[in-house]
């Protein structure tokens, strides 16, 4: 059996140190000669701008007339690969709705923000909306429900879907 040695340049790690200290001197003095050319923002008062993709916080989506456009059909729920979609489904007394969401909850903190949700979803009743900052005390304020999901204050009074009934029923969905 023959045994290679190593070469004593591969095993002695001061090289790799002096040259990360090399790349992080040259990035500080960059930064510190042209302030333009900065990469940092100063966050509270500067935003990062993301893509029209980013999936974002959960959005729950509005009829014209402000009613929810969620059939409780829990696509969404069994789609889910964190389990943290809970929906509560209920019989409705417009005869052209077969059936709405009583409770519909989603566990932020459990969430992987994979956007399957969005995807499973057959009448564009959720979304993965562009906010991103989710503040909290406690862990049962990242249990959102359907006020926060379709109603929240940033929302105003809802988002409207991009699907119309009567195209649904024309379409045959």
């Amino acid at each position: 059996m023959v045994v290679k040695r190593l070469n004593p340049d591969k095993i002695w790690y001061l090289p790799a140190i002096l040259k990360g200290m090399g790349f992080t001197l040259k990035r500080f003095f960059i930064n510190l000669l042209f302030k333009k050319r900065r990469i940092t923002l100063n966050y509270p008062e500067e935003h990062y701008q993301y893509g029209p993709r980013f999936k974002g916080n959960h959005i729950l989506t509005v009829k014209k007339d402000g009613n929810l456009r969620c059939t409780a059909c829990i696509f969404c729920a069994t789609n889910c690969p964190a389990h943290c979609i809970k929906i509560t489904a209920g019989e409705s007394e417009d005869p052209e709705v077969e059936k709405y969401p009583i409770s519909y909850e989603i566990d932020m903190l459990r969430c992987v923000f994979c956007g399957f949700c969005e995807e499973a979803c057959p009448v564009d009743a959720i979304r993965m909306g562009p906010e991103w900052q989710t503040p909290g005390l406690s862990g049962s304020s990242f249990v959102y429900d359907i006020k926060h999901l379709a109603y929240r204050k940033g929302l105003g009074k809802g988002v409207l879907s991009r699907v119309d009934d009567k195209e649904r029923i024309k379409a045959g969905l």
